[in-house]
């Protein structure tokens, strides 16, 4: 404690400035903002369908949690302090940024980029379920790989583009279930069993991270512990939030889909009440009485 506070560079929590972040982040909000009140318009898409509530909404997340996720103080201490945190960076980058982008491109957007031909059936091969999937999840692998992520921890441009590669792929992963254009999409149930098994995958490093008895990254073994962590406890750590944090998120994305549309008919289908209009009127009370005999006396 006496060397850090004579030291400030050994300050964990000191401010370090990221421009590239800030530069992204205007560039993004900057070309959005422009599609929106510039291209939209001049592409003659109806004011009432260039931008919707969820949109903007979707949009406003995702820049918030990417900056959130790549600016101080996160990146600092998930790049040369503690596992636990670049695994939650990349638990952020990987299941909360991509279907917040896609959620916030509209499909005028989205067609107006891509277009119609070998950037749209390049797009659309990369989006369809099986090789969405084995993408994403090959990079999941390979990011945990300890060569990789010692070297990327010390290299900023091999940490960026390590990023890059998984929201890259998570874009694709993420195309079925939210992508802006509707004949990507695969069914409710195909959907559920879908992010199940791209829940599967990711426990099996998060075992090994979990059950580690050594340092399994050399580069966050030093002295400097954020937290008062251990170097065992850190790798616990964050094998329990790549288990556990993506594995969740996921989960609650079945659940609602399973009872908002699979079972959206179900209390219908059982309800004894018919659904015609039964209301009796006052000729027809008065008929059936004339029709009934009369009571003997």
């Amino acid at each position: 404690m006496i060397a850090e506070a004579a030291n400030p560079l050994l300050d964990p929590w000191r401010f370090q400035a990221h421009p590239e972040i800030w530069l992204l982040i205007v560039f993004l909000v900057s070309a959005y903002t422009y599609a929106v009140k510039v291209i939209g318009p001049q592409a003659g898409v109806p004011k009432d369908q260039i931008l919707s509530r969820k949109n903007l909404i979707a949009f406003i997340g995702a820049i918030g949690l990417l900056w959130f996720s790549t600016d101080w103080p996160m990146h600092d201490i998930s790049e040369e302090y503690l596992y636990s945190v670049h695994m939650f960076q990349h638990m952020v980058l990987a299941y909360f940024v991509p279907p917040l982008v896609l959620l916030a491109i509209p499909e005028w957007l989205f067609r107006a980029v891509i277009g119609e031909g070998k950037a749209y059936s390049f797009v659309k091969r990369l989006s369809k379920p099986i090789v969405a999937g084995l993408l994403f999840n090959v990079v999941v692998m390979i990011t945990h790989i300890p060569g990789l992520v010692n070297r990327s921890a010390e290299s900023s441009p091999l940490h960026y583009a390590m990023h890059i590669l998984v929201v890259t792929t998570a874009l694709c992963m993420w195309s079925p279930i939210c992508s802006p254009a509707k004949e990507f999409h695969i069914g409710y149930a195909g959907k559920t069993i879908y992010l199940f098994l791209m829940s599967v995958v990711p426990t099996v490093p998060a075992a090994w991270l979990t059950f580690a008895e050594d340092s399994v990254y050399k580069h966050y073994d030093i002295p400097i512990r954020v937290w008062g962590l251990s170097v065992e406890t850190d790798q616990q750590l964050a094998g329990a939030v790549m288990k556990t944090g993506g594995s969740l998120f996921l989960w609650a994305i079945v659940i609602f889909i399973f009872f908002k549309r699979l079972a959206k008919g179900f209390y219908k289908d059982q309800s004894y009440v018919p659904e015609a209009d039964t209301t009796l009127t006052y000729s027809e009370v008065e008929k059936a009485f004339a029709q009934s005999p009369a009571p003997k006396e």
